[in-house]
């Protein structure tokens, strides 16, 4: 995918596009406020394109989403939302029996797309069920997570299948960034010796999932993540979005590998309807954007001017160092960059 993939000279990310995907966390709310400006902008999105969700937030079920998003004033129902339990469920029914009683270490929203799969649920390991699946919930602790290690040891992947719906390492949450559930699917890894398939986000099912309920043919997807959400949408071969609301900001963005980056770079999603400015390169190199401009030059990262955007230079100086095709590490990177 090409950095900064036009579809026309400074057109906004959203021309062109039938369905706009949104994550959850991070680019819509934090906790249970709302980040400011999203709310208004995908209102105004889904006035002329059609609007879903997807989250890798296995706590809570897809008409709980819903709601909140509605409390927040949006209008969603629950076919919006896409949740990485669902794609989780789809993905336990391709490898054990239908009506086989699986052991979930998680909140409602597993549980919900556990039995709404036709599985029967038990939270023991000497039930000895025939899969583990495993989500994010706030209340999950030692106990849940050592039913799992029990259960998942001494078993073989074919024997008795182990799927985590995300393995996002951190959460936004409102008091700030918190462990997700890659860190307690770590735990269970390392109690039991096994790795986890897994369902949501960067895997691509929860994508094809989105896709196909929708019906999209150009799609946008919005996320605060690079390793996640931009580099679930790059392996899905959707446009993308990184919004600087969330986990991810510029010194993430500056280090960002070849399979991370997003097409698109806002501020916030007030962004989306605005025109989009050119990523211009020049043949030494230096990218311009705006009024900002940036050249590596040796081993310095310069910037030849600041211009009046701080997002424009922080998308000239991610173009300059990405097509430099050099990692981060062997670059002096200006402390204004990414502060």
């Amino acid at each position: 995918m090409a950095l900064f993939r036009r579809r026309t000279e400074n057109a906004a990310p959203l021309d062109g596009v039938d369905v706009v995907l949104a994550d959850l966390d991070g680019v819509v709310y934090k906790g249970p406020d709302a980040i400011p400006h999203a709310v208004d902008s995908l209102n105004r999105a889904a006035e002329t394109v059609r609007v879903g969700y997807i989250t890798n937030n296995a706590s809570r079920t897809d008409a709980s989403v819903a709601q909140h998003l509605t409390d927040l004033g949006l209008s969603v129902q629950p076919s919006d939302v896409v949740t990485s339990p669902q794609a989780a469920v789809r993905l336990l029914s391709r490898h054990v029996d239908p009506g086989s009683t699986v052991l979930v270490i998680g909140g409602d929203g597993l549980v919900d797309e556990v039995q709404k799969g036709g599985f029967g649920v038990t939270r023991s390991a000497e039930d000895e069920p025939a899969a583990v699946v495993q989500g994010f919930a706030p209340e999950v602790g030692w106990t849940q997570l050592a039913e799992a290690a029990f259960a998942l040891q001494g078993r073989s992947e074919s024997e008795r299948p182990w799927i985590a719906t995300n393995t996002d390492w951190t959460i936004p949450v409102a008091r700030g960034i918190a462990p997700g559930n890659g860190t307690l699917v770590s735990a269970v890894h390392t109690a039991a010796g096994r790795l986890p398939l897994v369902a949501g986000k960067p895997e691509v099912a929860i994508f094809e999932e989105a896709v196909t309920r929708f019906g999209a043919k150009n799609p946008l997807f919005i996320g605060d993540r690079l390793d996640t959400d931009i580099l679930g949408a790059n392996r899905a071969g959707i446009a993308s979005v990184l919004v600087l609301t969330g986990v991810d900001g510029a010194k993430q963005l500056l280090a960002a590998d070849a399979d991370s980056r997003p097409t698109y770079i806002l501020r916030d999603l007030r962004q989306l309807s605005e025109p989009y400015p050119e990523t211009q390169v020049a043949k030494n190199g230096a990218v311009t954007v705006g009024s900002a401009k940036v050249a590596i030059e040796g081993n310095d990262v310069r910037i030849v001017a600041e211009g009046d955007d701080e997002v424009n230079l922080l998308r000239a100086a991610s173009a300059a160092i990405w097509n430099s095709g050099r990692a981060i590490y062997g670059l002096e990177v200006p402390e204004s960059l990414y502060l």
